[in-house]
């Protein structure tokens, strides 16, 4: 009889479903979308494999388990070290570092936070074990032997977990449970008992309970209750607060500070561009069953960061725009609202992905274009500009080796003197920001490498001093508009806000023979010239204090003119100075050219507070500004201002326009009230 061999029967290798099944077990998305998950491959799995549509559900399974659902790299709490990186990398802006270190030691106290606990039980050994364990692990742990006791614990404590018996005398663990919630929604509550039953345990979920366990009790399975119980406390804390939004004049490094503030954390940096975005579905994707369906930006960059937590630049919030494909700043009161990003629903995914472990910062040139609705979301920080001496210490530091070294230039030959880098500065640039600064560095280096290669003289060192500047750069492009004028009748000076920075403009005013018309150029806004007829009522209801002739106004016209006629102007700061223009011409006094001025004026002659002092004041300092005159009420301001700026400037507050009528004209008017 022939022997045959039994073959072995070889395992059957697994399906393509079976590989969707196990890619989604494995990628730690939550319950219930592993359910509906699940549910989706189960669906597809009927489906020809030829279809189409199993094409795109194979690919929709995919995106979704490779998705970082619980993934997040850790974060550094290092508050020296945090420190150190923004130091180096950023100059002054002490209110914004300030701001992410206090961040970062919110989240140092929250990691070392220790939780307090309850024990609830009317048996002396089930509380002696449940303490000895709990407060092995680190807690601090009280007990109570009745429901009774418990109560006065509660009234009188706040605990973050309260672990209960549910049979006890005189008040239950039901009673213990309704207490703790209604004392504090936060704190989590575990039910144990000896006699567990479906009806009782449905009723402490229903009433708010986080767990229900039955006695006896498994030491690991109460530590890890406890341990996920307080994780979900943990992130609650850990997502309070507003989205931070930089906003500032161009420049002035707002999208490299937060590169700056994620590698101080150790996160990952995701930046987008929102400037021109009209499609709500290029932040929330579009609906599978579009042709070619993508998930949005923010879940895209997710997915190539690969962690839940990275720290996301929203860049130009302030420039994004709609139309009729929908409005993306609507989109994003999802997005950047604590209480609501959790559950963010992409129309891709059509599943919830949890964004609050993401550190969204947003940036803005100015804050006006900004939907009221989105702006109450995020804490706004103002970056108003740089001081000569920061911008001086700023490009000795950063940017002459950077654009030395993008240049071919060797950094130990070529040199600048510091008086170089106060001319280029003070005659080459005039910004709030550094990118001018950094151009006009660059094409220096470009003509050193030029002149280098030209006469063959590389190796040589150069040195790049204040005569020496002209010759590279050419003539000087600006000059201080105020130093370098003289005092004129019917000339003011005044100081602006604009979305890039201070500035200072000049108010003229002229008279001419006429029947009391007040003309107003210069491109005006409604505010601007309603302030400039406010300012001249002002001066007709004080014609005696100031000595006009009753028949001035009757046989004249005013001429109210501010240059730069191209450019839009409004506001209501430039109140005071077109009174002192206003009353130059008619009294024929000059105007201290040297002296500047900002505050709303009312009809009686009061001077109310404005905004944007910070950024009027580096204006006037950078023009040579001596004396500036501001509104009394804006003194509380000076605490932002550099202390190098404020010993250059006599900055003198007033309260009433007579004051600065003294202080401008080179006559002492001010007699009125």
């Amino acid at each position: 009889m022939p022997f045959f061999k039994k073959e072995e029967k070889q395992p059957t290798p697994p399906t393509e479903m079976d590989q969707l099944r196990h890619s989604v077990i494995d990628s730690g998305m939550p319950p219930e979308m592993e359910q509906a998950t699940l549910k989706e491959v189960e669906r597809i799995a009927k489906m020809g494999p030829g279809s189409a549509e199993h094409t795109i559900g194979i690919n929709y399974i995919d995106y979704l388990t490779h998705l970082p659902w619980n993934h997040a790299s850790e974060d550094s709490l290092d508050l020296q070290a945090a420190k150190q990186i923004l130091d180096s990398e950023h100059e002054g802006l002490s209110e914004i570092k300030n701001r992410v270190l206090e961040h970062l030691a919110v989240k140092i106290l929250q990691a070392g936070r220790r939780y307090n606990m309850l024990v609830v039980d009317d048996e002396k050994i089930t509380r002696k074990n449940l303490k000895h364990v709990l407060t092995k692990e680190g807690y601090a742990v009280a007990t109570a032997a009745d429901g009774l006791k418990a109560m006065g614990l509660l009234e009188n404590q706040v605990f973050d977990v309260v672990i209960t018996d549910l049979k006890m005398e005189k008040v239950d663990g039901m009673q213990v449970l309704e207490t703790a919630k209604q004392k504090n929604p936060d704190t989590e509550v575990i039910v144990i008992t000896g006699y567990a039953t479906v009806p009782a345990a449905v009723s402490a979920m229903q009433k708010g309970s986080y767990h229900f366990l039955a006695k006896p009790l498994k030491l690991d399975e109460i530590r890890t209750t406890v341990r996920n119980a307080l994780s979900r406390k943990h992130t609650r804390w850990e997502n309070r607060g507003p989205v931070l939004c930089f906003a500032g004049p161009p420049g002035t490094g707002k999208t490299s500070l937060g590169l700056s503030i994620a590698k101080s954390m150790h996160r990952q940096y995701v930046r987008i561009s929102l400037a021109g975005m009209k499609d709500e579905a290029q932040l929330r994707g579009h609906r599978r069953s579009y042709v070619g369906a993508l998930p949005g930006r923010i879940i895209q960059e997710i997915r190539r960061c690969e962690t839940n937590n990275p720290v996301f630049m929203l860049d130009e919030l302030d420039k994004i725009s709609q139309d009729f494909k929908g409005d993306p700043a609507a989109a994003l009161l999802e997005v950047l609202d604590p209480q609501q990003n959790t559950h963010f629903m992409d129309h891709y995914l059509d599943l919830p992905f949890d964004l609050s472990q993401v550190m969204f910062i947003a940036t803005a040139n100015t804050v006006d274009a900004i939907p009221g609705a989105l702006l109450d979301r995020l804490e706004v920080l103002w970056l108003s500009g740089y001081t000569e001496q920061e911008k001086v210490r700023i490009a000795f530091n950063h940017l002459i080796p950077k654009e030395t070294e993008a240049n071919g230039l060797d950094n130990q030959l070529v040199s600048f003197s510091r008086q170089a880098m106060v001319k280029i500065i003070r005659e080459y640039t005039r910004e709030a920001g550094l990118r001018g600064l950094q151009r006009q560095i660059a094409s220096l280096c470009r003509k050193i490498a030029l002149n280098q290669i030209d006469h063959q003289r590389t190796g040589d060192e150069v040195m790049v001093t204040d005569e020496s500047v002209a010759g590279f750069l050419g003539p000087r492009r600006y000059a201080f508009e105020v130093t370098q004028a003289k005092d004129r009748i019917g000339v003011a000076t005044g100081l602006a806000w604009t979305h890039t920075g201070g500035e200072i403009v000049f108010i003229e005013a002229t008279k001419m023979r006429g029947s009391n018309q007040l003309i107003l150029t210069g491109s005006l806004g409604t505010v601007m010239k309603e302030s400039a007829q406010a300012a001249m009522s002002y001066i007709r209801s004080h014609v005696d204090t100031f000595a006009i002739p009753e028949a001035f106004f009757e046989e004249h016209d005013i001429h109210i003119h501010i240059p730069a006629g191209a450019i839009p102007k409004d506001g209501t700061s430039a109140g005071v100075a077109i009174a002192v223009a206003l009353l130059s011409v008619i009294t024929g006094l000059p105007c201290r050219r040297e002296a500047a001025m900002t505050g709303e004026l009312t009809l009686t002659g009061r001077i109310l507070p404005v905004s944007g002092i910070k950024e009027k004041l580096l204006a006037a300092h950078r023009a040579g500004v001596q004396t500036v005159i501001l509104p009394a009420k804006n003194v509380v301001d000076l605490v932002e201002i550099p202390d190098d700026i404020q010993q250059g400037l006599n900055i003198v507050p007033i309260e009433e326009m007579s004051q600065a009528i003294g202080l401008v004209l080179k006559n002492n008017l001010s007699k009125a009230g």
